[in-house]
């Protein structure tokens, strides 16, 4: 099973200038490569493929003999990366590929020849890069480590993903199966009556620092000016702070729920569609509930576990749990987000909505898990076609249990 890893690098100044110009190289080479396949295609009805494009690579070095100051297997893996986004795009799974800006994230990918010295806190990368100062907080033991990525985000930080197949041992499960509905007031409730909670009043406190300095970047009219160029980098790390956060708990969380459960079912939410409403979308985004399923997707095969979607449409929490008969109150037209606990005229038993939500999620999933298909009974999947260290977060990161049934 592949996977990565993601370490942060500290190159020399001597090592930045040269990964600015490897940046620009492979920037410049795609943009050109996707013009002059838009243009052919126009023309003749037929695109370049990778071969084509790379033929074209020796006469655009003697034209521009700065672009041969990159690695030539770096200007290689721009002309895969492209082919592959042209495959996906015309297979529906992406997008048409987008012109490159120098403003944002910047990233370069060294396929093959790159050495991991861990007893020396050093990646050595082919060519002129050489020995980077890397900081490796886990171990690649037995591992075949194929592709490497440099990547600058946009606050100035360094990091190399390390792409690397290894097999896992499956892991014994604590339960069998847990589902999980998830919200706006609680992150993520479970069958088994645990609530998490995302860390709020750390990320409230962050984002009212952004404000803050997005404010102060606001009055820099100058957009060329070195001051707001520095507002616009502090602006940026905030950001990434937030974003850190908010991903360390979603992958402790993904994690001890794919570590403990045989069977983790959850909904197929349209979070596309769901972000249209202007009242709750800064608060479904923020969420990130399309992240952290795809956590819990890949972690419970890593663990062989089982993972279960169940259609968007089945009405996981207008049905009683006990007897599945519709709750008159909590039908269309009737129901209100205000009202957490319900009363069942058929079991004649008090509900709590959420875990009653999740239950029924749970009881669905095993369903179509035992059935071997991801329709499901009271509806249809219409998803369309995949498409310097800093402090420790652990204590303000770490799910928060708000509490359980047992």
């Amino acid at each position: 099973m592949y996977r990565a890893i993601k370490v942060r690098i500290y190159p020399t100044d001597e090592q930045e200038a040269y990964l600015a110009q490897c940046f620009g190289n492979t920037r410049w080479l795609w943009n050109y490569m996707l013009n002059f396949t838009t243009v052919a295609y126009k023309e003749t009805g037929k695109g370049l493929s990778k071969a084509a494009m790379d033929k074209l690579l020796p006469g655009l070095k003697k034209e521009y003999e700065w672009l041969g100051l990159a690695y030539s297997q770096v200007l290689q893996r721009v002309t895969f990366n492209l082919s592959s986004a042209f495959v996906n795009f015309f297979e529906g799974r992406a997008k048409f590929p987008n012109f490159k800006s120098k403003h944002g994230k910047q990233s370069i990918q060294y396929p093959q020849n790159v050495k991991l010295i861990p007893e020396d806190s050093v990646i050595k990368f082919p060519g002129n890069l050489g020995r980077v100062k890397t900081v490796f907080h886990k171990a690649i033991r037995d591992a075949k480590f194929t592709t490497v990525t440099i990547s600058r985000n946009t606050d100035g930080k360094y990091y190399a993903s390390i792409l690397f197949n290894q097999n896992d041992n499956p892991v014994v499960a604590i339960r069998d199966a847990i589902g999980i509905d998830l919200g706006l007031k609680n992150f993520a409730i479970t069958s088994e009556g645990s609530r998490y909670d995302l860390p709020k009043k750390q990320l409230a406190k962050l984002e009212k620092n952004k404000k803050r300095k997005q404010k102060k970047l606001a009055k820099k009219t100058a957009y060329t000016s070195n001051k707001r160029r520095k507002a616009k980098r502090i602006v940026a790390r905030v950001s990434s702070k937030i974003a850190r956060v908010r991903e360390d708990f979603l992958h402790k969380l993904s994690r001890k729920i794919a570590y403990e459960n045989q069977v983790i079912c959850v909904e197929d939410l349209a979070v596309k569609n769901m972000v249209k409403n202007p009242n709750l979308a800064k608060a479904i985004s923020d969420s990130c509930w399309g992240m952290f399923q795809t956590m819990l997707k890949y972690k419970s095969e890593r663990f062989g576990h089982a993972y279960q979607e169940i259609g968007r449409f089945f009405p996981s929490s207008q049905l009683c749990s006990e007897t599945l008969l519709p709750i008159p109150i909590l039908q269309k037209g009737y129901d209100s987000l205000s009202l957490r606990f319900v009363d069942c005229p058929h079991c004649l038993h008090q509900h709590d909505r959420d875990i009653n939500a999740a239950v029924n999620i749970r009881n669905e999933g095993l369903r179509l898990w035992a059935l071997g298909t991801s329709a499901s009974a009271l509806g249809g999947d219409v998803r369309p076609k995949s498409s310097g260290r800093k402090k420790s977060m652990k204590s303000e990161a770490i799910p928060n249990e708000l509490g359980s049934l047992h």
